[in-house]
């Protein structure tokens, strides 16, 4: 009887970990968490109302993920941005959802089809500023924008690659997050370069899909590059 509270509190602190971790990676990836800043425990037990045990955990979950990194003398801060660490992601993404790409549409049947098809209508529908003036972020774009492009590779068949590719799409959303207003401002009709990918794997033109989306990835790299906002800590 005496080891059933301890199993109990330590599923309590396990589910309080995975809180902090999800939490945490927003802030990462949204870019709430400056990259190169410092992420001293006490402040952060102080931010999320948490104890030092489940915001350690989830901090070393967070360095798996490439997110943050754990210095001597320094403690934990977060992963630093800069334009070779973008060309080496972007490229190294080319490379995987290539490869993703090729095989889903090798592989396709209805099934993924028309969970594409529903996924790129979601995403046309939904504007990516909430005014059209300046850019003002809405919410509800990334979540299908990250959608789809999952459901681009998702029949590759092959859950590891699936996980890089991920892994690597979260590591271009923080830097596509930290240029987005300037993103918004340049003329690029993102609508349409959806649209092509889509309609290129729909009809199984597997060499087209596959340039129209490293072209895609690319073009993103670029406009981000050149933001100037990229510093190395």
């Amino acid at each position: 009887m005496a080891r059933t509270p301890a199993i109990q509190n330590g599923n309590r602190s396990s589910t309080r970990a995975t809180g902090l971790y999800d939490q945490l990676r927003e802030d990462l990836l949204s870019g709430t968490l400056q990259p190169g800043s410092k992420l001293t425990i006490d402040t952060l037990a102080e931010r999320y109302a948490s104890s030092p045990t489940p915001l350690r955990e989830a901090l070393n979950r967070l360095i798996s993920d490439g997110l943050v990194e754990k210095r001597e003398l320094r403690g934990f801060v977060v992963t630093p941005v800069s334009d070779e660490d973008l060309m080496e992601i972007t490229k190294t993404r080319c490379w995987l959802e290539e490869i993703a790409l090729r095989e889903s549409i090798m592989r396709r049947d209805r099934t993924w089809e028309e969970a594409l098809v529903l996924a790129h209508h979601r995403l046309a529908r939904t504007p990516r500023s909430l005014s059209l003036e300046s850019f003002e972020n809405n919410p509800e774009w990334e979540p299908l924008h990250r959608a789809f492009h999952r459901t681009l590779i998702s029949g590759c068949g092959s859950r590891w690659l699936l996980t890089f590719c991920e892994l690597l799409a979260d590591q271009h959303h923080r830097y596509r997050t930290l240029s987005a207003p300037r993103a918004f401002s340049i003329k690029r009709d993102v609508k349409s370069e959806h649209e092509q990918i889509l309609d290129a794997a729909i009809t199984g033109n597997v060499d087209e899909a596959v340039a129209l989306l490293k072209a895609h990835i690319e073009r993103t790299a670029r406009i981000v590059k050149v933001d100037g906002a990229l510093t190395t800590a």
